[in-house]
């Protein structure tokens, strides 16, 4: 049974859109958590994704549990290494980075996941994640070591998505990455929408609902929102 993974299938055939708030547990406070989430269910977002770049604090079982306390919402593992895997969640995105050629981020730390994941429940979703140059050094971009793909060349961003889903992966993430400059352009969306046929995810620099909107219109099937969200729970409420 994969019944996150066949939500997003379900999605995509009837072209309705989906949105993830990205919850970064090192910018989480535990004492505030009953107001984030009332925000979060107040929201249109669709699912949860828990995880980020560099987690420090040891809190991921417990917030994805006063999540589930109080909040319906299927809570996705978005994680940057092993040790940000909870038996907790519902799914994980068990991400390979394709866009970069450091082996830790495309085998290697999946491989080390393999005895954690194979004592949980988790529905694991293979899934392309792409770093696309945005403007600034972003996070992913300094833990992974890898560069992103040069948001000029959108041709072999496409060739990337492309090579992923031949892989088999389940999912195709674009990223700018956190705190971007510059989201992921509507021309690199489109195309790379139209040329493949599993279900993309959008994320990274997106600031208003206006953005949500043309990552939507350009083809985007989820759109992740985590940054503007820390900075402003009132965020869906002022873009409304």
């Amino acid at each position: 049974m994969n019944p996150i993974y066949n939500q997003i299938l379900q999605a995509k055939a009837k072209n309705e859109k989906l949105l993830a708030i990205l919850l970064d547990p090192d910018k989480i406070d535990l004492d505030s958590i009953q107001q984030l989430i009332e925000k979060i269910k107040q929201s249109p977002a669709t699912h949860i994704f828990v995880g980020g770049s560099i987690v420090t604090i040891n809190i991921i079982d417990e917030l994805i549990l006063k999540i589930k306390e109080n909040c319906h919402l299927p809570v996705v593992l978005f994680p940057g290494n092993p040790s940000q895997i909870s038996n907790k969640a519902d799914a994980i995105l068990f991400l390979s980075l394709i866009s970069g050629r450091n082996s830790d981020y495309l085998i290697e730390h999946q491989v080390n996941s393999v005895p954690i994941l194979n004592k949980t429940n988790l529905e694991i979703i293979p899934t392309g994640y792409i770093l696309i140059e945005s403007g600034t050094e972003t996070a992913v971009e300094r833990v992974s070591k890898t560069k992103p793909l040069d948001k000029n060349n959108p041709e072999y961003i496409l060739q990337t998505a492309q090579a992923g889903e031949m892989l088999g992966n389940k999912l195709i993430y674009l990223e700018a990455g956190s705190g971007a400059r510059f989201s992921v352009s509507k021309e690199i969306i489109t195309l790379v929408s139209k040329n493949i046929k599993i279900p993309l995810i959008v994320g990274g620099g997106i600031r208003s609902l206006s953005e949500i909107k043309k990552a939507y219109n350009s083809g985007a099937d989820l759109v992740v929102i985590g940054t503007a969200f820390e900075n402003d729970i009132n965020f869906f409420n002022q873009n409304l």
